[in-house]
């Protein structure tokens, strides 16, 4: 029997970013899955959108490893967690093998999260361009860090078989197994704007279409025994599956204080806290839903672009990322949401918005009303605001007291001009010291992607002012 600790796994990689990781992962997860395999996906690093692939090829959540924003004790006990009950896990990697946090040495790189899982690494060689040179390439980046395990190559965008021939001649000289070739004529579009590829939740008919020709490809080109074979060579994984319930140390859901209005609860105690999601509010970790569940709410999901109003007995709201400036008229076009999402907020109940939340509370983006809420506008801009960030809570929220601690990521391309009065939600200690985000009434909102895994007291505090706002 397969336990969590030693499932089969395999670390997809490359020498640098459009490769073809995500091709080869997606696929391979798909064809492991179509042979009626439980396969469990990850993605290293804050990619949301990668995940969504990963998702529909294995019926599974997607689910992220990233060693900066959640530590690196942290990696192997949420891998541990969601490939729980599976046959073998296909873990996707970010950028080349051996970039991580800038500044921070390997931190976060996809070699460091293979060595953190004890797993083996294929790498994805763009082979264009080149024959026995590849060889070189693979003996460099296999021979880097004697502890990361180079067990394969798969060559991408291969010209003709003479082409294939000379890459095979070359890396068997090498000694490094080559496990599959996919030719050039054969690659799968996946369609691309201003922040990387179009989500899943966009284009659902076409992606499911762009994952069957992934696995298709992959299945034919790849050596798929073999690389079960390598997947299952990888050892057991100490320590135990991160688990919601347990690292908040709290009973079962209930109410915690006799002053809680009975009309903030329902019959068992949970309070309802409503998360936007369809189209336009893509981005989010699983794991900070797991929380928001496990201390004591029940998470129920609403569209801002369909839905005229927030779910019944709403107690919490939570927007997270995802791209609104895309959808901005629809969104302004929902007056009825925007109107109930502005009287939720200013009567002071709990509001968590993160990016895109932020943009959706604004005043207007890119001249379209959204709801008003902060005394703010926002628009696009040709500067892409991109990286990790180490901040700290300047004040008390609805999220954190002052003084917490918490890492995350930026990545967008829009500005918010803000009006006078809110306190800003972080401090930026690195790598550019500045304030950013707004505290107002019951609102935390802010550009930073937090994974609340790595701060799980953030889900109980929000939780607990959702019962006594």
């Amino acid at each position: 029997m397969v336990t969590s600790s030693s499932v089969p796994r395999l670390v997809i990689a490359a020498p640098a970013s459009g490769s073809g990781k995500t091709t080869v992962a997606t696929g391979l997860m798909a064809a492991f899955a179509a042979r009626g395999l439980a396969v469990s996906p990850h993605k290293v690093g804050p990619d949301y959108i990668d995940p969504g692939y990963h998702a529909l090829a294995t019926g599974r959540v997607g689910r992220n490893l990233d060693a900066y924003m959640c530590g690196p004790e942290l990696v192997a006990p949420l891998f541990l967690h969601g490939s729980r009950g599976c046959d073998l896990a296909v873990v996707e990697g970010v950028m080349g093998l051996y970039d991580g946090a800038a500044g921070e040495g390997e931190l976060a790189s996809t070699a460091h999260v293979a060595k953190l899982l004890r797993a083996p690494v294929v790498l994805v060689v763009d082979a264009s361009s080149q024959s026995r040179s590849v060889a070189a390439l693979v003996h460099g980046f296999a021979s880097w860090d004697p502890q990361v395990r180079v067990g394969g190559v798969i060559l991408n965008k291969v010209a003709s078989d003479r082409h294939e021939a000379l890459l095979r001649e070359a890396l068997d000289a090498a000694g490094v197994p080559v496990l599959g070739a996919l030719r050039r004529a054969d690659q799968v579009g996946t369609p691309s704007r201003h922040l990387g590829l179009v989500p899943v939740a966009e284009r659902r008919a076409e992606a499911v279409e762009a994952v069957e020709a992934m696995a298709s490809q992959v299945a034919q080109g790849c050596d798929l025994a073999a690389l079960a074979e390598l997947a299952r060579s990888a050892g057991p994984l100490p320590g135990a599956a991160w688990n919601a319930a347990e690292v908040l140390g709290a009973p079962a859901p209930g109410p915690t204080s006799r002053e809680v209005p009975p009309d903030r609860l329902d019959v068992t105690g949970v309070v309802k806290v409503a998360v936007a999601g369809g189209a336009a509010f893509t981005f989010s970790y699983a794991e900070n839903t797991e929380l928001l569940a496990a201390a004591g709410a029940e998470v129920v999901p609403f569209d801002p672009l369909r839905d005229e109003r927030l779910p019944e007995g709403t107690r919490g709201l939570v927007i997270g990322g995802g791209f609104p400036e895309v959808y901005a008229s629809e969104l302004s076009a929902n007056d009825p949401l925007r109107k109930a999402v502005a009287d939720f907020a200013l009567s002071g109940a709990p509001v968590a918005a993160e990016c895109a939340g932020l943009l959706y509370l604004c005043r207007e983006l890119d001249g379209r009303p959204m709801c008003g809420v902060l005394d703010a506008r926002a628009r696009m801009s040709e500067r892409l605001t991109l990286g990790y960030r180490d901040a700290v809570a300047v004040g008390d929220s609805v999220l954190a007291a002052e003084g917490t601690r918490m890492r995350g990521h930026e990545f967008h391309r829009t500005v918010v001009e803000p009006g006078a009065g809110a306190a800003p939600a972080w401090g930026m200690r690195a790598p550019l010291r500045r304030v950013e985000g707004f505290v107002e009434r019951g609102v935390h909102a802010s550009y930073l992607h937090t994974h609340w895994a790595a701060e799980p007291g953030v889900a109980r505090r929000f939780v607990e002012r959702c019962r006594t706002s």
